[in-house]
């Protein structure tokens, strides 16, 4: 069956992520307030590791072919910058909360759109400049000009999504030579390298609850990267990612009706312009394409 056939399967596969991503994100929160950031990754890393060695395993070559680059310094790199990015993002949910973290976020598609001329020699459009010029106005709504973007911790969810945007397009650069299954194996592998030799001095006492919890993450994590991957082999990424914009959603409700946060209007209406110029991207690449 091709692509074109299943993008209803897609969509559905789409969306099922985003309500495990978010899920897992409300996990992550929960256990940072408590735990140290560095820790709680560094575990979630080890489980996403240990899948990654073993689905590789599975595949034509073993571990041995999905661990065979000709570029081992972007990869290793990828894997770094991803889980860098994981700590970052999980300290914004523990300082800003679900729903102001994701609503900056959310912008990371645009960032991708203006950075894919520097990292990729692709030719960025006016059409694209001026969405992306819409978005950041948006991202500009939710942080309040003269009032909490000066506060540093308001700029967290925004750092985040601009490493996440160039790990995106690393990953687009390393396809050019590597298969999916090579970035998927160095991005599970170096990412928990680096996160054990970062976490382990930060190493503190779980109480059995909370190692529930732990687990529980680490599930969600296996399942949201499988549901994932599984989406884009069904259907094209291009006909897929605007329902990634769901786990803004399901992350709010996670925020709003768990941690008791609240949407204030500025962020309603900073996300309603940011999703709008991100869908706008995505539709034009498609049309290029």
């Amino acid at each position: 069956m091709t692509q074109s056939n299943n993008v209803r399967l897609g969509i559905l596969l789409m969306v099922l992520t985003s309500i495990v991503f978010a899920l897992q994100d409300g996990i992550s929160r929960h256990l940072a307030e408590t735990y140290n950031v560095y820790m709680v990754v560094m575990i979630r890393y080890w489980f996403f590791a240990a899948f990654v060695i073993w689905l590789a395993g599975r595949k034509g070559g073993g571990v041995r072919a999905a661990a065979r680059t000709r570029q081992p310094l972007l990869q290793g790199f990828r894997g770094v910058l991803l889980a860098l990015e994981v700590c970052v993002m999980v300290t914004g949910f523990t300082v800003l909360g679900l729903v102001e973290s994701h609503a900056v976020f959310a912008c990371y598609p645009l960032l991708v759109a203006a950075l894919s001329g520097p990292v990729l020699g692709e030719a960025v459009g006016w059409r694209r400049w001026a969405a992306i010029a819409v978005g950041f106005v948006g991202v500009m709504i939710i942080l309040e000009p003269g009032w909490s973007v000066f506060d540093p911790m308001a700029v967290i969810p925004l750092v985040a999504a601009l490493m996440f945007a160039l790990y995106g397009l690393l990953t687009r650069y390393a396809a050019r030579q590597d298969t999916t299954a090579t970035s998927f194996f160095w991005t599970g592998v170096a990412g928990a390298v680096t996160m054990t030799l970062i976490g382990l001095a930060f190493w503190e006492a779980m109480t059995a609850p909370d190692w529930g919890w732990m687990a529980t993450l680490c599930v969600t994590g296996v399942c949201g990267h499988w549901l994932l991957i599984r989406c884009y082999e069904v259907a094209e990424a291009s006909s897929v990612q605007p329902f990634a914009y769901f786990q803004l959603v399901f992350a709010a409700l996670v925020g709003i009706t768990v941690f008791g946060e609240t949407l204030r209007p500025n962020v309603a209406v900073g996300v309603a312009v940011i999703v709008a110029a991100g869908l706008f991207t995505l539709w034009r690449e498609r049309q290029k394409r």
